[in-house]
């Protein structure tokens, strides 16, 4: 079993953790890994088969933060060090054997009013073990099993002074380190991105809208569903978790079921508020029915538009050929009539035909 972190940081908190597990020799897997993150965003990897930690943020590797990272580095394996004696000692203890681990959370968070808060958990086999109370400077043991280890951490009274000199001061100075030159990357904002997407809901006749937000950073969004422009709605609506993206930004759905006679009734829509916006962000739902008419309208139109350029375009064609001829030409005529009229227009003009016996006559 193995124990499952997840780092949330509130609006105006920053945090610092650290998680660290060892594990039993003869496995695939490294005898020790460490993370380290600022907020949600990790700071910092080491394992047992690496020769030393690498720094996640490009300040690190400058001038300053190099000097700072090789004392970090040295704090992170001599944490290691620790750990693996306490997963020995805890195995012998218990008289175990096979493939055992012992995990580590040490985490401190700052609240922007200065309010300070810190941690350290312990854990056998992904099971609480034991932690430390750093109010009152003692351990805690979480299982019976556990008392032998408090009393071996009481009894070490250089390695307390060492622990509660870290969780009341280092641990936030260390903090305000990241802050100050992680600035660029831990306080950086990235507007969301918003999508409405409509479906059949699966247990009515209604229907569910997906309001799906994306993209955004720093973690913390506020999604609503609100009906015509003012009614906060929250019966009718499921939400999920925010998630992580695979960029370091955060994604969030939140879903509404809405009954056919309230679509006729009312307006939604789906209002986003978050630190990268100046104001809300409002999306209004428009139903897929009302799409489709407009799309079939538009179609329609566009048919009709394509009919009339059709007919004027043979209008226009048929003008131009009939205006090609002249409008004096007469077409030659080839009947018996018109060869009839030939004759007479020769007699008017005086001159009369020849015959066969006037020629004779001249002969």
């Amino acid at each position: 079993m193995s124990l499952i972190i997840i780092c949330i940081s509130f609006p105006g908190t920053h945090s610092l953790l650290s998680f660290g597990m060892a594990t039993s020799e003869g496995t695939e897997i490294p005898e020790y890994v460490y993370v380290g993150m600022v907020d949600d965003v990790q700071y910092g990897y080491y394992d047992s088969t690496m020769e030393k930690p690498v720094p996640m943020f490009n300040w690190i590797n400058k001038t300053t933060g190099r000097e700072f990272w090789e004392r970090r580095s040295w704090h992170i394996i001599h944490h290691r060090d620790i750990i693996k004696w306490s997963l020995r000692n805890t195995v012998q203890h218990f008289n175990h054997t096979g493939v055992h681990t012992y995990q580590h959370i040490s985490h401190c968070e700052l609240d922007d009013d200065g309010t300070q808060r810190a941690n350290l958990y312990y854990a056998y086999d992904g099971k609480d073990f034991v932690s430390l109370d750093v109010e009152t400077g003692t351990w805690v043991a979480a299982v019976p099993q556990a008392v032998f280890y408090k009393h071996k951490r009481e009894a070490d009274t250089a390695l307390q002074q060492i622990f509660f000199q870290y969780y009341r001061e280092k641990c936030f100075e260390l903090l305000n380190l990241y802050l100050k030159y992680g600035n660029e990357t831990l306080q950086r904002k990235v507007r969301p991105a918003v999508t409405l997407i409509q479906r059949k809901a699966r247990e009515s006749a209604g229907t569910d809208i997906i309001c799906h937000v994306t993209g955004f950073y720093p973690r913390e969004v506020e999604v609503n569903w609100v009906r015509d422009g003012k009614h906060l709605l929250e019966e009718e609506v499921w939400s999920g978790e925010v998630l992580p993206n695979g960029d370091t930004t955060y994604q969030l759905r939140k879903i509404l079921t809405v009954s056919p006679e309230d679509q006729k009734k009312h307006s939604y829509s789906c209002q986003v508020d978050h630190a990268s916006l100046d104001e809300k962000m409002d999306v209004k739902w428009v139903p897929e029915a009302a799409l489709n008419i407009g799309l079939v309208a538009g179609g329609v139109l566009a048919a009709l538009g394509l009919i009339i350029a059709v007919i004027i375009g043979a209008l226009i064609w048929k003008k131009r050929a009939s205006g090609a001829r002249s409008p004096d030409y007469t077409p030659a005529q080839t009947n018996e009539k018109s060869d009839a009229s030939s004759n007479s227009s020769n007699n008017d003009s005086g001159v009369t035909p020849l015959t066969e016996k006037d020629s004779d006559k001249k002969n």
